[in-house]
């Protein structure tokens, strides 16, 4: 049997380099056909060099000559806003990594020729919800999360058939780093302790999300969309361990878990051989020395971007593609230390009531209120400055 081609986008960053890790166990099942990163340009043709991709893609057109340079002889570089797109298309199966809005090309692409993603850029969906579903719908198309909670939903869909039996869709979130903290230890939290996650190794975006609990309220969202799952029927409960990755209830009752350690590849992996799964085991569970799994509902009050985020979903259309925006904002005015953690929640609340209610039509649209939802949400980290 052929090996599977794949593209790896976004494959310098956490999502990435894990799916390269599992494309190398298993190099009889999978061919990497492509590679693609916004800016790093020195992994980028180190991975050239180990995986002999046909094609590379850097983002960044400037860095294009430092690429063909760099890269084995015989590989195609594509530079430019539109590469990683480009390069998705190729293989069977894209894995998007991007980090942020600006992975929603490469969904689009991917599924607007009919191909399988491996999505892990969540903002795709939860910016542009509705234009994703109508690229979804292209025949051939197939999307499966690359995230925990999302895969594990899947997965516990798999024990049935029928839609109108699922009763309710619950995420579970780790709690971040600051579980537990009174308002006034919020209040003082630095860039180093928002990322320091106690079970998860991400990215730097990601994990102050986690810490913010924004990260679990965009997830809810990426339910409602991936699942068709209306948000009264979605429910979020912290669970430290993160062995337990999300749940399905169904009509009669049951409810049906996903549990493993915690250990991305299993999502990356599920995603690359479904309908079947791999013959390596990722994240399995010492069962005799699991001792205990604790549930408590989010404390919605010290961490209010939760909230915030079934608000934006609930007003559908282009309320969560501008909280998203300004989301992206606030996070790096708090890395480069111009907003508090604090601030975070504090500016996307004021972003959130500035929204002027445009509908999600079509790309322009989601692109055009993502734009001017920027714009307003540095202005106001500027004005709290």
């Amino acid at each position: 049997m052929p090996a599977t081609s794949v593209a790896v986008l976004g494959s310098t960053g956490s999502i990435g380099t894990q799916t390269l890790d599992v494309v190398a166990d298993r190099p009889d099942e999978f061919d990497v056909v492509a590679i693609g990163a916004a800016r790093s340009v020195g992994m980028l043709i180190e991975q050239a060099s180990r995986f002999r991709p046909e094609v590379v893609a850097i983002a960044d057109a400037s860095l294009a000559a430092e690429v063909v340079a760099g890269v084995p002889d015989g590989t195609e570089v594509l530079a430019g806003p539109d590469a990683m797109a480009d390069a998705a298309v190729i293989a069977e199966v894209a894995i998007n990594g991007v980090v942020g809005f600006a992975g929603l090309p490469v969904t689009l692409a991917t599924l607007a020729a009919g191909k399988r993603l491996g999505l892990a850029n969540k903002e795709s969906l939860i910016a542009a919800g509705p234009v994703v579903q109508r690229a979804r719908s292209t025949p051939g198309a197939e999307l499966l999360p690359v995230d925990s909670e999302h895969c594990a939903v899947h997965q516990c869909l798999r024990a049935n058939d029928v839609d109108e039996r699922v009763s309710r869709i619950v995420l579970t979130a780790s709690g971040g780093p600051f579980r537990g903290r009174s308002a006034d230890e919020l209040a003082t939290v630095t860039v180093e302790a928002a990322l320091d996650h106690p079970t998860w190794t991400m990215g730097q975006k990601v994990t102050v999300d986690s810490s913010t609990l924004m990260n679990k309220g965009l997830e809810v969202i990426e339910a409602h969309e991936l699942f068709g799952i209306d948000y009264d029927r979605i429910d979020v409960v912290v669970h430290p361990q993160s062995i337990v990755h999300s749940m399905v209830t169904f009509s009669d009752g049951a409810t049906i878990a996903q549990l493993s350690n915690p250990d991305m590849r299993l999502c990356i992996g599920y995603a690359l051989a479904w309908p079947d799964r791999l013959d390596v085991s990722y994240g399995e569970i010492d069962w005799s020395r699991l001792d205990r799994l604790d549930f408590e509902p989010p404390d919605r009050q010290a961490f209010p971007c939760l909230g915030l985020a079934f608000t934006a979903g609930r007003e559908g259309e282009t309320a969560p593609a501008w909280l998203n925006a300004a989301n992206e904002v606030a996070v790096e005015a708090f890395l480069d230390g111009t907003l508090s953690w604090v601030g975070i929640s504090e500016l996307l609340a004021e972003a959130l009531d500035a929204w002027p209610g445009d509908r999600a039509d079509d790309v322009d649209a989601v692109l055009d209120v993502d734009r001017r939802a920027r714009v307003a949400a540095r202005a106001l980290v500027v004005a709290r400055a």
